[in-house]
């Protein structure tokens, strides 16, 4: 006894697609809310490479600081001064 096969009939895809909301909403709305996505992407962006200069300035002037700082130059300096006495 040969066994039978179950042959499947591929679907049509057009019609068992979903709707979503892109295809219900008038693509004029469509544009205008990707372009407002867009500049808010660009805010976010301006907003961090803001708060990064902020940090680089402040990181140098604290550099600054403490080279103007005899006592933490001194700390840092690799030579055994008790030699030079």
């Amino acid at each position: 006894m040969a066994k039978k096969r179950v042959q499947l009939t591929p679907k049509p895809a057009s019609e068992d697609k979903p709707v979503t909301l892109k295809d219900l909403l008038n693509p004029e709305i469509v544009g205008k809310l990707k372009m407002q996505a867009d500049e808010m992407k660009a805010a976010e962006e301006k907003r961090k490479e803001e708060i990064r200069n902020q940090a680089a300035e402040a990181r140098k002037a604290e550099q600054k600081r403490l080279d103007n700082d005899f006592g933490h130059l001194l700390e840092k300096s690799g030579m055994d001064w008790k030699n030079y006495k």
